[in-house]
C-alpha cells in the first residue's frame, strides 16, 4: 500500500452515478412495487452502504477510511428530461464525506458499482436484456489535489539556512536542499539559497534584503529550538508585523503526531511587509514533516497579502 503518512488530515468528499438500463415494463413494475423479489431500493441501499465499508478487503491497495456520511439516492429515468442522454432505466447516485488522509472516491465507487449490481439481481427475473452502464465519478474535493488548494505558476521563494557549522563548511546542509525539492514539486521559483552562521542580526539582514525584494515567500531552517544559539526565531520576530500563528500550530501539531520532539519547535510564521515567512526546523525530518503540514495551503497567503480575500 501507498504510504499515506505524510499526507495531511482534512475533509475529503466524492461523489459518483451509475445506470442500470431496463426496458419500459421494468420500470412500471418498479413504479407499482410488483417485483418478484420485494422491495427494491431498500436492498439496494443497505447494498451500497455495506459496499462502502468494505471496500478496503475488496480493492487490495485501497486505505480503510473512516466514512462520515454516505448518501445513496435512485431516480427512475422512465422518458424524462435525461432520458435520450442516459436512456431508460434506474440512476444510482451516491455522495459521501471523510476526514482522513485519503480520499473517498473508490468507496463511493465501490457503492454505486454494488448498488447497480443489487438492482441487476432483483430486476433479472422480470427483465433479461439490462446493462449496467455510466459507472463514474462525478466529483472529488480535498486532499492536494483540490482546485481550491491550487498553486499559481511562478510563486518567487527563498531559502535561508542557519547554521554555524554549515556556514563553517564542517556539516553539509541537508534541510535546505530537503526544502528546496519540495517547494519545486508545486513549481515554485527559487530565486535566492543562502546560508548563514547563527548570528542574529546577519538574520535580519538578510531578511529584509528579501522583503525589499518582493520575495513572496521566505524559508527559513534551522535556530528554532531552545539552544543557546538558535537565533532565528528571535531576529524574524523582530521583523515580523503580522504574526501567522495558525501556520505554527499547524506544524507543531504535525510534528507531535510522529514524535514528542517536535513541543521543544519555537518555530514561527508571519507576515513582513508583503512577504510570508517561515521557520522551519533544522534537521531533516522536522523541515519535511513541517513542511507537509502546510503545503500547498501556505501559499494562499500571497493573496491575502496583497489584500485579496480567502
Amino acid at each position: 500500500m501507498i504510504d499515506v503518512s505524510g499526507k495531511q488530515i482534512s475533509l475529503r468528499t466524492a461523489s459518483a452515478e451509475g445506470m442500470v438500463l431496463c426496458g419500459e415494463e421494468t420500470i412500471d413494475r418498479i413504479k407499482n412495487n410488483t417485483l418478484p423479489k420485494g422491495n427494491l431500493f431498500d436492498v439496494a441501499k443497505a447494498s451500497g452502504l455495506l459496499a462502502a465499508k468494505n471496500t478496503s478487503q475488496m480493492i487490495p491497495h485501497c486505505h480503510p477510511v473512516s466514512i462520515d456520511s454516505l448518501d445513496i439516492s435512485f431516480e427512475l429515468i422512465d422518458g424524462g428530461k435525461t432520458s435520450e442522454e442516459k436512456g431508460l432505466g434506474v440512476l444510482i447516485s451516491v455522495e459521501g464525506k471523510s476526514i482522513g488522509r485519503t480520499g473517498i472516491e473508490m468507496e463511493v465507487l465501490s457503492s454505486v458499482s454494488v448498488c447497480a449490481l443489487t438492482i441487476y439481481d432483483l430486476l433479472k427475473p422480470v427483465d433479461k436484456n439490462m446493462e449496467i452502464a455510466s459507472i463514474r465519478l462525478t466529483k472529488k474535493t480535498g486532499g492536494r489535489t483540490d482546485k481550491k488548494l491550487s498553486v499559481r505558476p511562478g510563486i518567487k521563494a527563498a531559502i535561508l539556512v542557519c547554521s554555524d557549522s554549515t556556514a563553517a563548511g564542517t556539516r553539509e546542509d541537508k534541510s535546505g536542499l530537503i526544502i528546496k525539492e519540495m517547494l519545486e514539486k508545486y513549481k515554485v521559483d527559487i530565486v535566492d539559497y543562502h546560508v548563514l552562521p547563527d548570528d542574529e542580526q546577519e538574520i535580519h539582514d538578510k531578511l529584509k534584503h528579501w522583503v525589499n525584494d518582493d520575495v513572496e515567500f521566505i524559508f527559513t531552517t534551522g535556530g528554532t529550538g531552545l539552544g543557546p544559539r538558535d537565533n532565528t526565531v528571535n531576529a524574524v520576530k523582530s521583523l515580523i508585523e503580522r504574526d501567522a500563528e495558525g501556520i505554527a500550530e499547524a506544524m507543531r501539531s504535525y510534528g507531535m503526531m510522529r514524535t514528542p520532539l517536535a513541543m521543544l519547535s519555537r518555530s514561527v510564521a508571519g507576515a513582513i511587509g508583503n512577504s510570508l515567512v517561515v521557520t522551519l526546523p533544522g534537521s531533516s525530518n522536522g523541515a519535511r514533516e513541517s513542511l507537509e503540514a502546510i503545503l500547498p495551503g501556505v501559499f494562499h497567503a500571497r493573496k491575502m497579502l496583497l489584500g485579496g480575500g480567502h
